[in-house]
This record gives C-alpha cells, sequence and structure tokens, in this order.
C-alpha cells in the first residue's frame, strides 16, 4: 500500500509539473518573441525561425555593422551568467545522477535563473545556442516551485526536476514523447533507462504539450513534404549522409576537447567576447545564415529552398563555430545539433541526387546521436517531424551512428558523475568489507557490530563530522536512494538516509535510549 501510494504521489507531481511547465513555457515564449524583436531592432537582421514556432519562413533585413557590436557583448554577457556547471542539460544530468536532495539544492535558484537569462538572451541575440536551451532552463526551476507547494524527498526531487525538464523541452520541439526519452536517455551511457523516470517524463511532458499547445497551436517543429521513406535510390545516399554527419559530429567533439579552454573569470569573459565577435565577423563576411540556432535554416533545406553548396557552406560555418564555442557551452541545446546535421543531410542529399528532406532528417538523427548519445530520442524526432515512414531509415541512420561514435557524446557531467561514483563505490565497499570483518571478529568477544537506522529528525541538515557520537561508535556508511556512500565529514545528512553504525551493544544502547533512533521498515 505504501508503494502504491508512493508511485500515485509521484503521478500527481509529474502532471501538476507538466500544467506548470505549460503555463511557464507559454510566458517564456512570450517573451523571448519580445526579445528577439529587440535584438532584430539593433542589429537589422533576424535570422528565419520555425514555421512550428511562429517564425518566418523567409530572412529579412540587412545587417548592419554598429548593431552587430552587440554581439560581442552578448557573448561575454553570456559567459558571465551561464554557470561554471554547463548549461541546462547538463545540469540535469548533474542533478540526475547525483541524486541530490532540495536541501542540496538551496543555491540552486540563481544557478536556474543565471542559466535561463543567459540562454534567452543568447538566443534572442542570434548567437549560437539553441532556443531549447531557455526552455530546458525551466525543468529545475518548475521543480523549484513545486517544492514550495508540498515537501518533496530526495528521489521525488530527482525525479521531477527530469520530468520537468523533459516537459519544457517536448513543448518547444512539438515532440513531447521523444523529449521524454531524450531525458531518460542522456542519463546513461548505453540504453540504461529508468522506466520510473520515464512514466514521470511521459506524463509530464504530454501535459504540458498540450497547455503549450492550446495556445499556439499543435503544428509539428518542422513541416517536410510528404515522403515515402527510404527507398532503393536513397539507399547509397543515405549512407554516406549518416557516415559524413557522424565523422563531422565525433570530430567537433574531439576538437573541443583538445581546444585549451580558458579557466579563469576574466579569461573565459574575453573567450564570450571573442566568440560573439568572431560571429559578428562572419555575419559581414559569409552572411546571416550564422545567425541563431539553425533551426530556420533546417526547415528551409527540408523543404528543398536551400542549394545544395550554400546548405553545405552555412554548415561548414556553424561547424567551425560550434567546436570553437562547445567548451564556453555555446551550442547548448539539441536544436543546434539538429540543424548542422540537416544542413548536412541537405547539402549532400541534394548532391548525391536524393531527396533532400530524408537527407535532412538523417543528417540531423545521425549528428544528434553522436554530440548527445541519445540514438532512440534522435529517431523520435525525426519520425515525429517527417513521419512514420521515415522510422526505418532514421533507425538504421541513429543506430549506425551510435555504434562508430561510442561514448564520445557523454556530457561532462557524466564523466564526472561516473568516475566519481566508480571511485566511491569501490572505497565504500572496501570501507564495509572491513567493518563486516571487525564485526564478525568483535561479536566473539562481545565488542562491535553494525547497526543499520534511519537518519533521526534532529540529524537531519548535519554534517557526519559534526555528529556528537561517543567515542565506541562512529558511522562506517551512509545509504542514500539505495546507494553506498562514503561517510565523508562534509556530508550533510537528509531526510531518508540511512546510517551504519559500528559500536559496542552497551554504547549503542545508550545512544538509542537518548536518539530514539528509527528501526527499518
Amino acid at each position: 500500500m505504501l508503494r502504491r501510494w508512493q508511485s500515485a504521489r509521484l503521478v500527481l507531481l509529474s502532471v501538476l509539473g507538466g500544467v506548470l511547465i505549460g503555463l511557464l513555457a507559454t510566458l517564456l515564449r512570450l517573451g523571448l518573441g519580445v526579445l528577439t524583436s529587440a535584438a532584430s531592432a539593433v542589429t537589422g537582421y533576424a535570422p528565419p525561425g520555425t514555421p512550428g514556432e511562429g517564425g518566418l519562413m523567409m530572412s529579412f533585413g540587412t545587417p548592419q555593422a554598429l548593431g552587430l557590436l552587440l554581439l560581442p557583448a552578448l557573448g561575454a554577457l553570456y559567459v558571465w551568467l551561464m554557470p561554471r556547471d554547463g548549461e541546462a542539460l547538463n545540469q540535469m544530468v548533474r542533478v540526475g545522477l547525483g541524486k541530490r536532495s532540495d536541501a542540496d539544492e538551496r543555491w540552486a535558484l540563481d544557478s536556474e535563473v543565471q542559466t535561463l537569462s543567459a540562454a534567452a538572451l543568447a538566443s534572442a541575440g542570434g548567437l549560437l545556442v539553441g532556443r531549447d536551451a531557455a526552455f530546458a532552463a525551466l525543468g529545475r526551476l518548475g521543480t523549484r516551485l513545486l517544492g514550495l507547494l508540498t515537501r518533496l524527498s530526495a528521489g521525488e526531487h530527482r525525479t521531477l526536476v527530469l520530468a520537468t525538464t523533459a516537459a519544457a523541452l517536448g513543448a518547444v520541439l512539438h515532440a513531447p514523447l521523444a523529449a521524454a526519452v531524450l531525458v531518460a536517455e542522456v542519463l546513461y551511457r548505453r540504453f540504461e533507462f529508468e522506466y520510473e523516470v520515464l512514466m514521470s517524463c511521459v506524463l509530464a511532458a504530454i501535459t504540458a504539450y498540450a497547455v503549450y499547445g492550446t495556445v499556439f497551436g499543435f503544428r509539428p517543429l518542422f513541416q517536410p513534404p510528404v515522403m515515402d521513406g527510404l527507398g532503393m535510390g536513397d539507399l547509397l545516399p543515405g549512407l554516406l549522409i549518416t557516415l559524413v554527419a557522424t565523422a563531422l559530429a565525433w570530430l567537433v567533439l574531439r576538437l573541443s576537447d583538445i581546444l585549451p579552454q580558458p579557466r579563469f573569470s576574466t579569461e573565459r569573459l574575453a573567450a564570450g567576447a571573442g566568440f560573439g565577435a568572431l560571429s559578428a565577423v562572419l555575419v559581414l563576411l559569409v552572411g546571416p545564415q550564422v545567425l541563431g540556432d539553425g533551426s530556420g535554416w533546417m526547415a528551409l533545406g527540408l523543404n528543398g529552398m536551400l542549394d545544395a553548396a550554400g546548405a553545405l557552406e552555412t554548415a561548414g560555418w556553424r561547424w567551425l563555430l560550434l567546436a570553437l564555442g562547445a567548451g564556453l557551452a555555446f551550442g547548448a541545446g539539441v536544436l543546434p545539433s539538429l540543424a548542422l546535421g540537416g544542413l548536412l543531410g541537405a547539402g549532400l542529399g541534394g548532391l548525391l541526387g536524393g531527396d533532400p528532406a530524408l537527407g535532412t532528417l538523417l543528417g540531423a538523427a545521425a549528428f544528434l546521436t553522436v554530440t548527445h548519445n541519445t540514438p532512440v530520442a534522435a529517431t523520435l524526432l525525426a519520425v515525429a517531424w517527417g513521419g512514420d515512414a521515415v522510422l526505418p531509415a532514421a533507425l538504421l541512420a541513429a543506430g549506425l551512428a551510435h555504434l562508430l561514435s561510442g561514448e564520445v557524446g557523454l556530457l561532462p557531467a557524466q564523466v564526472a558523475s561516473r568516475s566519481r561514483r566508480a571511485a566511491e563505490a569501490d572505497a565504500a565497499a572496501l570501507v564495509l568489507a572491513e567493518a563486516e570483518a571487525r564485526r564478525d571478529q568483535g561479536s566473539e568477544n562481545g565488542e562491535r557490530q553494525i547497526y543499520r537506522r534511519a537518519v533521526p529528525s534532529t540529524w537531519g541538515g548535519v554534517a557526519i563530522g559534526r555528529l556528537a557520537l561517543p567515542p565506541s561508535v562512529e558511522v562506517v556508511g551512509l545509504v542514500r536512494d539505495g546507494e553506498v556512500l562514503l561517510p565523508r565529514r562534509s556530508v550533510r545528512l537528509l531526510r531518508g538516509d540511512e546510517v551504519m553504525l559500528l559500536a559496542r551493544p552497551d554504547a549503542y544502547a545508550a545512544l538509542d535510549a537518548l536518539l530514539e533512533l528509527p528501526e527499518l521498515r
């Protein structure tokens, strides 16, 4: 009965979170429209947007040299506002893998607002930041607001951060199921889905899209012509597009790792300003097609309105910007990767004589698979925009890209969490093995034993090193959300944690009489 009640509560919280995110996403879209109009009045140019998000299928205006001076300032402001743990999706992965509770995230409100502001300003100003990056930042903000309505446990907080992020992405991408799968898939390296998380993500994403679509309509983000799927004449072009997109996505990630990244604040600000200045120079020399996240240009490629040479040239310049800016969180979001791969597919499809719309979707799926390590979500996005006939081709392209690229697309939070948790697991196993040996040895002589107990309310929020314990009692293990962690002195105990105490029976009895340590159920 307890488990059923907990499941029902999480379902209700996921639906409530979806409604909240739908409302916040509506307000954010209206705000981005105002910001984009203001930026275009200064720069003299607005890049084309996708029709599903109210954009125009044509470019307009002439870039103004003085107005483009705004881009270096926006680049520096973006880097200054963006937290050191990266863009919103990387922050979500850090929370999801770290499984931190609301008590650990009291500092996060500033981080959430900064991430949202940075992504919104950079996207509206035309820098290489996905429009969806600002929406993804709504996830943690929505969970924060839910925490004001009801007290969330550590597990609920973690799950709702993931679910509300999926809800925000599902709204802006107009593909709730694909967004839910993307969030569940991006956490781990190879198809290690958490079904409980996936359920909450699906519920929240569908609910948010229902609210968002009621206001703005339910048109797909991209509207390509009707396609028949992968024909015999598309086999070779589709294979070449997949291989090229995979290779370039792999190379851009490797270059972003190899290139030295600034560490100090002044260096980072200078690098951000330099990225904005480079974007402004490319606008003057190449053209305004380097502005924005590229989703509008991908829409043009899907409908055959870009020539092959122009699509490849645009993709090349965008590839250069992504390689140079990825270390500073430029290129954040899903749309920059999709657009770059889509432009590659549109250009190569035109050169090779294949269907440019199909080539655009295959290139987008392959590129996203490599950069985010999400083949299933990439396939679902291609199907959501191109129709069911695209499913076999998209599945083959994403699967091949994933097979060739491996784990190169792991987010920084994934890498850090995996290495940290592997080290902690080994150390915790050694500590517990030693404690078990000491317990077995001591039980024969009436000495110390291991007691596993839930954390009492008086210990909530207290660091392990500050616990007032008798000399013969020590904390040898900490169990949080089912995982055994090292009991570091600086770690604060949370509601729902369990501690493993090594103590003599008489010392433990005295401690139990004083604190009334709760038994585990």
